[in-house]
């Protein structure tokens, strides 16, 4: 699918450049589809670089992922959590699975009125081999949930047993329930002015 550009006219003539460009000038991010390790990394490279530029201030991502590999999201999970800047996180559409973890653990989290999170335990793909293998990818598949439910309760405020009891099956929020869980802290309203702003409430009065 083509990208859309954005055409400028200046002293030069006509320029084109990126939509993605002009929101990572910004300080937007965007993540939507699958958390692999193309758009991890591609995260990370904008992320290390809006800290060089200013490590103070905030960087938004937006999210709409229906989750993806477990190692790619704790590699954005554990960038995010390293960077002195603050990060405001939005969720539109879905965050789901890692995407909830990644949703979860930003500094600010907002969603809109109709978006959706969903959390649940790890999943595994088609087993096979014997079974000393099947037994070393079961222990893992347990690590993996007793560390997802950890980062959850860190960002909730709930207990990780709390976590576990929703997880053992798909445990989908609308935006009002996320927020009463701890998963999120505002739904940004049509009438919110600063709905997508880099602006903190009360910075008008600065």
């Amino acid at each position: 699918m083509t990208k859309p550009l954005i055409i400028k006219e200046t002293s030069n003539g006509y320029s084109a450049y990126g939509i993605e460009d002009q929101m990572l000038s910004e300080r937007k991010i965007i993540c939507t589809g699958e958390i692999n390790a193309d758009s991890v990394n591609s995260m990370i490279l904008q992320l290390m670089y809006l800290e060089s530029t200013d490590p103070e201030k905030e960087i938004t991502i937006y999210i709409n992922s229906p989750g993806g590999e477990v190692i790619s999201g704790l590699a954005l999970y554990d960038v995010m959590n390293m960077l002195s800047c603050p990060i405001r996180t939005v969720c539109m559409g879905m965050a789901a699975s890692m995407g909830s973890i990644i949703f979860t653990a930003g500094d600010r989290r907002a969603m809109l009125p109709h978006s959706k999170v969903m959390i649940h335990d790890p999943l595994i793909g088609n087993v096979g081999g014997n079974a000393l293998h099947v037994h070393q990818l079961s222990e893992n598949l347990m690590r993996t949930r007793t560390l997802s439910a950890e980062i959850l309760a860190k960002h909730t405020g709930k207990t990780v047993e709390e976590i576990l009891e929703k997880t053992a099956s798909d445990c989908y929020f609308t935006a009002e329930e996320a927020v009463a869980f701890g998963l999120a802290d505002e739904i940004l309203q049509p009438d919110d002015q600063n709905r997508f702003s880099d602006r903190k409430k009360g910075d008008d009065n600065k």
